[in-house]
């Protein structure tokens, strides 16, 4: 009878439950240690049951991809301007360091899913309407390269920042602050030239 509790506790929302185990799985060991056996074990439910829900562990992959590019979009979205759309990247990477590493990793997922796919499109959208706000001067005459430099700068930022490659010279300062300072010097009007 125990069993059959457990069964159907974890019935409702199972797909959660491996979902928040294989976040934690991926951002203490990566997503290489990564296991649909492991994720079922921790969940209490038959070495099958992820199978249900994600059908292999490229599927789970997929759907840690599409609900990080999800929230990603999300917390892009309430950003006024470029710069702070690059905070909000940062913010990102630091409070989603699993969705971070997946979703940046097209091995490990599949590129063709739909909810990836719409997922990554709205955040694709909210990071080029930064760009598109820009005053002339302060993106050059290419918007797709100014859209690239700032995706570099955030991303480089975040990625040097998840890995602990920052920690020297960051001397405590705040990431926020520090990738607010890096945006200035590069999206500065007319990059630093008088007028």
């Amino acid at each position: 009878m125990n069993s059959e509790r457990e069964r159907t506790y974890h019935h409702g929302d199972l797909r959660r439950v491996i979902l928040d185990a294989a976040l934690d799985v991926i951002a203490t060991n990566g997503p290489g240690a990564l296991s649909l056996r492991d994720l079922a074990r921790r969940a209490g439910v038959s070495h099958a049951a992820p199978g249900h829900h994600f059908k292999d562990r490229t599927g789970l992959l997929t759907a840690v991809a599409a609900e990080g590019y999800a929230l990603f979009a999300d917390a892009l979205a309430g950003a006024p301007d470029l710069r702070e759309r690059g905070v909000a990247y940062v913010r990102f990477a630091a409070t989603h360091p699993a969705h971070f590493q997946v979703m940046f990793q097209p091995d490990l997922h599949r590129t063709d899913d739909p909810d990836l796919l719409a997922a990554r499109a709205r955040a694709t959208e909210a990071l080029r309407a930064g760009v598109a706000d820009l005053a002339p001067a302060g993106r050059g005459e290419d918007d797709r390269l100014a859209g690239v430099a700032a995706w570099s700068l955030a991303h480089g930022f975040a990625t040097l920042l998840l890995s602990g490659n920052l920690a020297d010279a960051m001397e405590g300062r705040d990431p926020e602050e520090a990738f607010r300072s890096l945006a200035a010097l590069i999206f500065a009007p007319e990059n630093g030239r008088d007028g």
